[in-house]
């Protein structure tokens, strides 16, 4: 058939797209409980690597450990680094998140630390820092791998003794805080460069958790998809009721080098550009994408293959018109004529 519709719940590839809260319900919870008793609401997938995950973290949330999360970029750190604090005793303080790479470096002691009035040239009043705001509940420190040299020993101080000064004062200041740290750095590499602390990094990781890419959890893609059309459709008033096969096959085999912030947004754009109640995915943009990252006979190539053979048989051999397969993929009729060629695609690989 051409279209999935997304009517059964229990199939990923045909999940019912109705409340977020229902399919979270339904399909992204650990078995009979909803992701709102566990904390992973935001939290989307049921493949062993998540699940690990998710087994970590509600280990070390209720023991108020410093965790130290490590993956790459868009998997879904802070996310994690929330549902850590949801479960904890600490839920109902303030959980504060910071990010190290994005703070300019003259401005990072000041924002982490606070200062006081006079301090520096601009410092007009007095500033609580992050380490104050959250005091009794979670400070998430992303991108720790970014704090330079001369700040780390503070750090340590603070995380160690759980006291610090603000920037242009003597007084001590005593907090209450659980720290959370994530990078997407190889901090021990960095350690043996001497960018990063040793002692600073042994008091960082006492429960270090790694995030999977989401390349490693394909399983996962087509209730990541499900899900945030039906988050982003709805916030834009559309009904989308349908997603074609050969494009949720594309989809599963992108190597998503941005990980579940790279997904998001791509669904995003074809949430935009659907008219109606299917899914119109830019597949040729999707294609682009994927020859920057893949070598030639690897497995998009043969997903590509499997996708156009697919769409073909559903079209009964029609590559044109109305709904044939190059108006199924989004393609032109040259275009993919020419991927078809490019593919060694014919005719006897479609045929009934």
């Amino acid at each position: 058939m051409a279209t999935v519709v997304f009517t059964d719940p229990g199939s990923f590839m045909k999940t019912r797209l109705a409340k977020a809260s229902d399919f979270l319900d339904e399909q992204l919870c650990p078995e009979s409980e909803t992701s709102f008793d566990y904390g992973f609401e935001d939290i989307v997938g049921k493949s062993p690597a998540l699940q690990g995950v998710l087994e970590r973290v509600a280990i070390v949330a209720p023991t108020g450990a410093t965790v130290l999360l490590h993956g790459e970029t868009g998997t879904g750190k802070e996310l994690v680094a929330r549902a850590i604090h949801k479960l904890s005793h600490r839920r109902n303080r303030s959980f504060v998140c910071m990010n190290c790479a994005a703070t300019p470096a003259g401005l990072l002691e000041s924002d982490i630390f606070g200062h006081e009035k006079g301090a520096f040239t601009g410092a007009l009043m007095q500033k609580k820092g992050r380490l104050e705001l959250a005091d009794g509940g979670t400070l998430f420190l992303d991108e720790i791998g970014d704090i330079s040299l001369e700040l780390q020993p503070k750090l340590l101080r603070a995380v160690q003794e759980q006291e610090f000064e603000r920037l242009g004062s003597t007084r001590t200041i005593q907090v209450d805080v659980r720290m959370i740290a994530a990078t997407h750095r190889n901090l021990r590499n960095m350690i043996r460069d001497g960018s990063f602390r040793e002692d600073l990094f042994y008091r960082l990781n006492v429960f270090p958790i790694e995030i999977p890419p989401l390349r490693n959890r394909r399983e996962d893609i087509p209730l990541l998809v499900n899900y945030f059309i039906s988050k982003i459709s709805r916030r834009m008033g559309k009904q989308i009721r349908f997603i074609p096969d050969p494009a949720m096959e594309l989809l599963t085999n992108n190597p998503w080098q941005g990980n579940i912030r790279e997904l998001a947004n791509f669904i995003e754009r074809a949430v935009i550009l659907t008219r109606g109640d299917e899914l119109e995915v830019p597949v040729e943009e999707l294609a682009i994408s994927l020859e920057m990252y893949v070598s030639s006979g690897s497995t998009f190539h043969q997903a590509e293959s499997n996708a156009i053979i697919a769409a073909l048989k559903d079209a009964s051999g029609r590559v044109s018109g109305r709904g044939g397969a190059a108006e199924r993929l989004g393609l032109k009729r040259t275009t993919l004529q020419t991927k078809m060629r490019k593919l060694n695609i014919s005719r006897a690989d479609y045929s009934c």
